[in-house]
């Protein structure tokens, strides 16, 4: 605001002379500072010369609370967010900024000073009656809309408590599930209570009071970086609560539901909370105020699921008495009115790319929305007596549950790419970890089942009410003190396997000493070891032979291979004009449907005409081009089998060439053993060379390492190492566990003195 206006604004500052006809009251310590009762006084003595609502210097009056809080040519003089430190009518009255207010005069009294300030800082209140307008929440500040990871390390929780608030005597059903974009944490809900699970190690990661209820929605924002949960108690209660997930601080509440939050969810920037749930109202607040922005009352039933779009455009809403309605998020006028299902609406999922929308309902179908024209595009019976949950994954695939029993992923199409069974009662929640490819459901008996989306293997479970932490450190310290046993045990039988193999190698390379020291003294060793010498030559020419053919193989093969390789490059090509010839031929369509408008509009004009019969010409050579094209890309597409056969033939000419190189060098190897063999047998002129022999090759043969052998050697291994990693893991839970115990008990115990 410049000097000058800002003079104009408060000249009348300078009107000393006119007194007050009322005065202010001295108010309370804790009394609420009004316009009417405190404010105004001062601004009639102050300022009411110039500043009224004849005189209005600098367009602001402000003897009239609505006029006062407009503000005047240069915008607002109050702020009613209860910040006097950015309130211009303050700063220049106290004398904190230029140009001060009354000019060349002194501030006005502290005491006034101070009531203008308390005034601003308890809301602007115009009367008794009044009520201050929510404060702004610094935390919720608007964040950038991105469906990209976020910079930094994937948000993970931060030393929260482990320990359950409360262990009912068996589990709730799954009434709210969740996975974090970005990092490895799944939001269940539990009874007063939300739980936060590793994906990967399926440990508990923390636990968050929701003293509101139970939990009918869970939520993390796009970011990663909260989680939301909306619910409360059936008929009396509902609330939307946000938390931050590192530090499991709660930093925004938002609604006061009459009945428990059925529905909800924060817009991709932060900036708006939907609701809804019993009422059949949606509700939509402002984050950083809590204020309700607006509402819609268009449905006839229960609110049962709703969803803003990736790109926080669009809001969508679903009842019990299969309503959808799409909304523009931030007008909340209607978009669109979506008709199909026949039974209630229990879920609704957005592509990433906000294009697409994916509901489910009783009805048992999956139906996909377009947001061009709202057609639907997709319907698809997925789940025998109705659909629970659905949810699109990063890469487009879409998971879901139901009153089948099953958590099933689909593509696109409808067609089922996995079925994951093994739920123990109705599946109700289902979510995906798409770093991890897991799929997660939970079921009426508190169970949630985690698979691998790659073979449906399954992982293992969550538990919508786990043991406490005292049963839970009981329990891995029985598991570490059997793992650790266990460990021992493999360890000690893996050492005594290796040391009776060494033992024996080592009576073997002994026994073999002296053998050949006792065959070294025996002559006639010489024409066997000929013979075996002239036999390796033989066997090294028949090797060096197999190489050459090994060689000449590998090379046809490689041959094939760029054949195959530069067949598919032609393919490619193709793909490429046929693309171009499809787009001139599509151009050259709307430029004849062009010409034969107008030769429609001007029927004797013979420019015209010849315009249009120039277009169709061109629309012909281009539906010409693009035939000639698709029938060389048929023909290049005919020539990749063979080219692809030629690949798998020469594979098996490279295959039996190396099957003959490794047969010609064990017959090079046998033959070089011919060689010891003869010479030992040569030997047998002394007993004592004879005795030496035999001792060799009983030892020789003792130190062989058999298949069998082998095996059993693997196996102890791999079970060794097995029950080491196993107690490892369970150490370091327990260390966990007994880490997050002693943070329990300094927050019980308090600060020491």
């Amino acid at each position: 605001m410049s000097r000058l206006i800002l003079s104009l604004l408060f000249v009348g500052f300078c009107s000393a002379s006119v007194l007050a006809q009322e005065k202010a009251v001295a108010p309370a310590k804790d009394e609420k500072i009004t316009y009417e009762q405190h404010i105004l006084p001062i601004f009639r003595e102050k300022c009411g010369s110039c500043h009224n609502s004849n005189d209005k210097k600098g367009d602001l009056v402000l003897d009239n609370y609505g006029l006062t809080m407009q503000g005047g040519a240069s915008g607002e003089v109050v702020r009613a967010d209860g910040d006097a430190s950015q309130s211009q009518l303050y700063l220049v009255i106290a004398h904190l900024a230029e140009p001060t207010m009354p000019p060349q005069q002194p501030k006005l009294p502290d005491e006034q000073l101070t009531l203008v300030r308390r005034w601003i800082e308890g809301g602007a209140l115009e009367n008794s009656g009044s009520k201050a307008k929510p404060k702004k929440n610094t935390a919720m500040a608007k964040v950038e809309i991105s469906n990209q990871r976020p910079a930094g390390p994937p948000p993970m929780p931060e030393s929260l408590p482990i320990d359950p608030l409360l262990v009912a005597s068996r589990g709730n059903g799954v009434t709210a599930l969740a996975v974090n974009p970005w990092s490895p944490i799944a939001a269940v809900a539990g009874h007063k209570q939300i739980f936060l699970y590793n994906t990967q190690t399926l440990e508990l990661e923390g636990v968050l009071p929701f003293p509101e209820g139970v939990a009918h929605i869970l939520k993390f924002t796009r970011d990663g970086q909260w989680l939301m949960a909306g619910g409360g108690r059936g008929s009396h209660s509902g609330k939307v609560v946000l938390w931050e997930l590192k530090t499991g601080k709660r930093i925004a509440e938002v609604g006061s539901e009459y009945d428990v939050v059925l529905a909800a969810d924060i817009s991709p920037d932060h900036t708006q909370v939907a609701l809804g749930g019993p009422k059949k109202i949606v509700r939509v607040y402002d984050t950083s105020t809590g204020e309700l922005l607006y509402e819609k009352n268009k449905h006839t039933d229960w609110i049962t699921a709703l969803e803003y779009s990736p790109d926080g455009v669009l809001l969508a809403t679903a009842d019990r008495s299969n309503g959808l309605v799409v909304w523009e998020a931030f007008t909340g006028r209607e978009f669109y009115f979506l008709t199909g299902h026949t039974a209630p609406i229990t879920d609704v999922s957005w592509a990433p790319d906000s294009n697409i929308l994916a509901s489910c309902s009783e009805d048992s179908t999956i139906r996909l929305w377009e947001m061009q024209n709202g057609n639907q595009v997709k319907n698809w019976g997925a789940h025998g007596g109705g659909v629970s949950a659905v949810e699109f994954t990063r890469d487009n695939r879409i998971a879901s549950t139901g009153r089948d029993n099953q958590a099933k992923l689909w593509d696109l199409n409808g067609a089922a790419i996995r079925g994951f069974g093994g739920l123990g009662d109705l599946g109700m929640e289902v979510a995906f970890d798409s770093d991890a490819d897991r799929i997660l459901a939970g079921d009426l008996t508190g169970n949630i089942q985690v698979w691998n989306a790659k073979d449906g293997a399954v992982i293992g479970q969550l538990s919508t009410n786990p043991p406490s932490l005292t049963k839970r450190i009981e329990a891995t310290t029985q598991s570490f003190t059997a793992a650790e046993a266990a460990a021992n045990q493999g360890n000690a039988a893996l050492a005594a396997i290796n040391k009776g193999i060494a033992d024996r190698k080592a009576a073997a390379e002994a026994a073999m000493k002296v053998s050949a020291e006792a065959q070294a003294a025996i002559e006639p060793a010489t024409n066997a070891k000929a013979a075996a010498d002239a036999d390796i030559v033989a066997k090294t020419t028949a090797l060096q032979t197999t190489e050459t053919n090994l060689t000449t193989t590998t090379a046809a093969q490689a041959k094939a291979a760029a054949e195959r390789d530069a067949a598919k490059k032609v393919t490619s090509d193709l793909d490429i004009k046929v693309k171009a010839a499809t787009e001139a031929v599509a151009a050259n369509e709307v430029a004849v449907n062009q010409a034969l408008a107008a030769v429609e509009a001007k029927p004797e004009d013979a420019a015209v005409k010849a315009a249009a019969a120039e277009a169709t010409k061109k629309l012909t050579e281009a539906l010409a081009a693009q035939s000639e094209l698709a029938k060389q890309k048929s023909a290049s597409i005919q020539e990749l089998p063979a080219k692809t056969e030629a690949i798998g033939v020469s594979t098996i000419a490279l295959n039996a060439a190396k099957t003959a190189k490794e047969k010609a060098a064990t017959e090079k190897t046998a033959a070089d053993k011919v060689v010891v063999d003869a010479t030992a047998k040569l030997k047998a002129v002394a007993d004592a060379a004879v005795v030496a022999k035999a001792n060799a090759e009983k030892a020789v043969a003792a130190a062989v390492v058999t298949p069998e052998l082998q095996k059993q050697l693997a196996d102890t291994e791999t079970a060794a190492k097995a029950a080491l990693e196993k107690a490892a893991i369970v150490k370091g839970q327990l260390e966990r566990l007994n880490a997050a115990k002693g943070r329990t008990l300094q927050v019980a115990e308090g600060p020491a003195k």
